[in-house]
């Protein structure tokens, strides 16, 4: 690891060395770092009064932070999409994909809601049919996923690269690969992934990729992105339409030129206005990571949740994320899972209870000592 981390505590995040709070809880919203916060307030200050700002500048915003994301995720940067959350991909996915009546889209039993309304909402209005796969002993089984793609009609395998309730990593180029074999889309829930793991988006055979960034990219609220891969763009109408979606629609002075020709690039997808401002802090928090070393930041995470996991299981406490398949989150089961939470608030360890776990989630800031803290208050 090449980043100082007490330096990063102390110019970035200064209320881990004051004793407020030991945060342990990025998987639920990642903090904001100084800088982040005052891109944020710079870019607000101006808009405030906007003859300060140019459309040349208010734009290339969003041209940073597309950037910034492609590098990142090993993409083109023509293939990124800006989004308020991850929801706006995994929904254009379920309304866009040429779907209809006898197709099949499986997902994994146990996935975050937003990976699973979208596609229960679109297969009744175009009637397909949505098949979940169950679990195995609570985890994801990827055995499982491959015997169901298999089955007549099936179209698109859609799931979570990191489990939210149990931190458990799906093996992406193992399933993207079976997909791509079978003529399958693959669609992917990155947002308990990215940042805490590193990708190159082409090697995963994904389709689509959608993920908020704020949680592990910590980015603010409203901020976010969706891959889709480039053979792919033109294939699919925006869902919904934006007017910026079309081409030629950069040229202000001609707006009434009605032309329903969309953008050849993932642009198309784009609902705007987008916060301008939120886009300006979730740049300057990418530019972060990209400082630090997204491959140094996963290390110092992992490191981290492996202690979590190491030492709640000297505590005799259930392990539910498996060490050979952990990212970032690390859920562990006590016996009286509303007591120990109780224990971790008395002792500022901010966490999350999901699904009778203990969730606990480091990030680039956390040290040892925050893990033994929380250990003790766990004990």
């Amino acid at each position: 690891m090449t980043f100082d981390v007490e330096r990063l505590r102390r110019d970035e995040f200064p209320w881990t060395t004051t004793g407020e709070c030991i945060y342990l809880n990025a998987a639920s919203t990642g903090p904001l770092p100084e800088r982040t916060v005052r891109a944020q307030e710079e870019f607000t200050r101006r808009r405030a009064a906007p003859f300060r700002l140019s459309q040349e500048e208010q734009f290339a915003v969003l041209d940073r932070s597309r950037a910034l994301v492609a590098q990142l995720i090993g993409a083109d940067v023509a293939e990124v999409a800006l989004a308020g959350n991850t929801g706006a991909g995994l929904n254009l996915a379920a309304w866009a994909l040429p779907l209809g009546a006898g197709d099949v889209v499986v997902i994994p039993d146990r996935e975050f809601p937003a990976n699973v309304y979208p596609w229960m909402a679109a297969a009744q209005a175009r009637g397909y049919t949505v098949r979940q796969v169950p679990a195995r002993d609570g985890l994801l089984d990827e055995e499982a996923l491959l015997v169901a793609l298999d089955a007549p009609g099936v179209r698109v395998l859609a799931l979570s690269w990191v489990g939210f309730a149990t931190g458990v990593v799906a093996d992406l180029q193992r399933l993207g690969a079976a997909c791509r074999e079978r003529g399958i889309w693959f669609v992917v829930d990155a947002i308990q992934g990215l940042g805490a793991l590193t990708l190159d988006v082409h090697r995963t055979s994904a389709d689509v990729l959608a993920c908020g960034a704020q949680k592990w990219l910590l980015s603010p609220w409203g901020t976010g992105f969706t891959w889709v891969r480039r053979e792919l763009i033109r294939q699919l109408a925006p869902q919904p339409v934006s007017w910026m979606g079309v081409a030629g629609s950069d040229d202000f002075a001609r707006l009434l030129d009605y032309d329903l020709r969309w953008r050849d690039d993932a642009r198309r997808f784009e609902q705007i206005t987008l916060p301008f401002q939120d886009f300006a802090g979730m740049a300057a928090s990418l530019q972060l990571l990209h400082e630090l070393g997204p491959m140094d930041v996963v290390a110092h995470i992992h490191a981290r949740a492996h202690e979590i996991l190491d030492g709640a299981e000297r505590l005799g406490i259930a392990v539910v994320t498996p060490r050979n398949r952990h990212a970032g989150i690390a859920c562990v089961r006590p016996a009286d899972a509303n007591a120990a939470s109780q224990r971790l608030d008395q002792a500022k360890v901010s966490h999350s209870v999901r699904e009778g776990t203990i969730r606990l989630s480091p990030h680039c800031y956390t040290t040892t000592r925050d893990v033994e803290l929380a250990l003790e208050a766990l004990a």
